[in-house]
C-alpha cells in the first residue's frame, strides 16, 4: 500500500488466540499480553420434573456425567435416605426442626411439601452458581417449579414422562422402597403432575434412558447459546449490546 507515493510496510495483523473456558467464558489472548474476554453469560437455570418413577433423577445423573460444567443443586429434605444414597450428593439429609428453621430464614429460592416429607432448594447456592455464568440443574416437583419459575421467569423446564401409567405403576414397584399404599399414593399424585405438563418450555417421554438422556443434554446445550443470556466483545470490532 503507498501513502503518499511512499509504499508502507507491510504490518502484520494481530494474530489472536482463542481460549475455551469452563463452558462459560471465551477469552483472546495476544500473545502473552491483553486479554478480552470474548463472551460473558448468566448460567442458565434448568428445572426439572416428572412423576415419581418417571426416571427424573436418573435422567439428570446420566446428563451430569456427559454435559461438562453443569452444577447440580442439591436439595435439602426431610425424608429418610433410600438404600444408596449419599448425603451432601444426593440430599441433605436434616430433620424437620432444621429444615423449617431454614424456611423461616430465607433458605430456600422454593420449597413443598411432597409425599408427607419436605424439600427445598438452597437459595445461596443457587445464585452463586448463576452469577458465576454455570449452567445449574434442578430436579424438583411441580409445586417447586412453578415457585421457581415465578422467581426465575427465564428458567427452562423439562417435563419428564412414562409412555403410560402401567409403565408408571410397574417402576414404582419395581424400586420395592415403598409399601403398596404408598405406590398408590403416589400414581393418584401422577395423574396431577401429568396435567401441569403444558406449563413446561420441553417434553421428553422416557422409554429408553440413554435416548432420553440425549434429549435433556441436548436442551441444555442449545440453551447455552441462547442470545439473551449472552454479552459479545470483540477484539478487532464493536459488538452490538
Amino acid at each position: 500500500m503507498r501513502v503518499g507515493g511512499v509504499r508502507e510496510p507491510f504490518r502484520r495483523p494481530r494474530t489472536w488466540k482463542i481460549d475455551r473456558g469452563i463452558g462459560t467464558r471465551d477469552v483472546w489472548r495476544e500473545g502473552a499480553g491483553r486479554v478480552v474476554e470474548l463472551i460473558r453469560r448468566r448460567g442458565a437455570l434448568v428445572v426439572v420434573s416428572a412423576p415419581s418413577g418417571a426416571g427424573k433423577s436418573t435422567l439428570c445423573n446420566e446428563v451430569r456425567s456427559v454435559v461438562p460444567d453443569l452444577y447440580y443443586s442439591v436439595s435439602y429434605t426431610t425424608r429418610a435416605p433410600r438404600p444408596g444414597e449419599v448425603n451432601g450428593t444426593d440430599f441433605h439429609f436434616v430433620t424437620e426442626a432444621e429444615f423449617i428453621a431454614m424456611r423461616d430464614r430465607g433458605g430456600f429460592a422454593e420449597w413443598a411439601a411432597v409425599h408427607g416429607h419436605l424439600y427445598g432448594t438452597p437459595a445461596r447456592a443457587l445464585e452463586g452458581a448463576l452469577g458465576r455464568g454455570l449452567d445449574v440443574l434442578l430436579d424438583i416437583d411441580t409445586h417447586g417449579a412453578r415457585q421457581l419459575r415465578q422467581r426465575y421467569p427465564e428458567a427452562v423446564s423439562v417435563f419428564i414422562m412414562a409412555p403410560s401409567m402401567a409403565e408408571l405403576e410397574a417402576r414404582l414397584r419395581e424400586r420395592k422402597s415403598d409399601a403398596p399404599g404408598e405406590i398408590q399414593r403416589r400414581l393418584s399424585r401422577a395423574r396431577e403432575e401429568i396435567a401441569a405438563w403444558r406449563q413446561y418450555d420441553y417434553l421428553i417421554i422416557n422409554r429408553d434412558v440413554k435416548e432420553a438422556a440425549d434429549q435433556l443434554a441436548t436442551i441444555i446445550q442449545a440453551e447455552r447459546w441462547r442470545t439473551s443470556r449472552l454479552t459479545l466483545e470483540f477484539p478487532d470490532m464493536e459488538a452490538p449490546k
